[in-house]
């Protein structure tokens, strides 16, 4: 029966499954499991795989027969494991684009509210009194935004003059993301209560998203994380024996759902 030699010790194959339970791997092999079965159908040219393979070996080093020797017995693998693992990246590329590049522009239409950015003026202060001061000064232009951000507020906005951005919709507060989403650029917004602060709002610019390569990217890799998390969700992994039950718990689902949030 095979098992694995750890230095004296030897660890059985009934030993592995749970380590890999104790040591929270199963959630990992659960995902690259369900990786590597949507990907067994997708070929590459021989061309595709030489140079993926090439470049892989270069970036890692692997120059001689020597190195690529130590290089399987130290990870315990063969070449054609190596040489999967080194086209795994492009083979995914190729399900992503297969699944979801058709429908990218739709897609794109969807999430667009999440990949436009915006550059805004923010200041905050605990005192009512003081922002309906500062707001009215800021409004008669009296003191620039920027000067009373620095001067009064109390957030960390100050030490850039209350300019925030470029950054997506979807990293801003809520409250502070739907002021934005339908201000002109330059509008300025009365205090508002936030929390336990009175803010001061201002629309800079809005940075409108276009389907380019890094746009195109951005949402392929969402989608395919998503999709993941759904196929993940329904095929849970388990181990049963006699002592000990393993399931992949609701907060690793969380956990994959909160990646395929759109990061731009």
């Amino acid at each position: 029966m095979a098992h694995i030699l750890l230095g004296n010790q030897t660890i059985t194959a009934a030993e592995v499954i749970p380590l890999l339970a104790g040591y929270q791997l199963l959630p990992q092999l659960q995902r690259e499991l369900i990786i590597d079965k949507i990907i067994t159908g997708i070929k590459l040219t021989p061309e595709e795989k030489n140079n993926t393979i090439s470049k892989f070996y270069q970036n890692n080093q692997i120059t001689t027969p020597a190195v690529l020797d130590a290089v399987l017995q130290r990870y315990c693998i063969t070449v054609e494991q190596l040489e999967a693992l080194a086209t795994k990246e492009l083979r995914v590329e190729k399900f992503k684009q297969v699944t979801w590049g058709g429908t990218l522009k739709q897609n794109f239409l969807q999430y667009k509210p999440q990949l436009d950015k915006v550059v805004y003026s923010l200041l905050r202060t605990q005192d009512m009194e003081m922002a309906q001061e500062l707001y009215f000064r800021i409004k008669a232009e009296e003191q620039s935004f920027a000067d009373c951000a620095r001067d009064f507020s109390e957030g960390a906005e100050a030490q850039t003059g209350g300019l925030i951005g470029p950054i997506s919709l979807s990293q801003s507060h809520p409250t502070i993301a739907q002021k934005l989403s339908i201000s002109k650029e330059g509008q300025l917004w009365t205090p508002m209560k936030l929390e336990n602060w009175y803010v001061i709002l201002r629309l800079e610019k809005l940075i409108s998203a276009q389907l380019d390569d890094a746009t195109s990217t951005t949402l392929l890799n969402h989608l395919f994380e998503k999709w993941l998390a759904e196929q993940i969700q329904q095929t849970p992994i388990s181990v049963d024996h006699v002592e000990t039950r393993y399931t992949a718990s609701p907060e690793y689902i969380e956990q994959l759902d909160t990646k395929s949030t759109l990061i731009t």
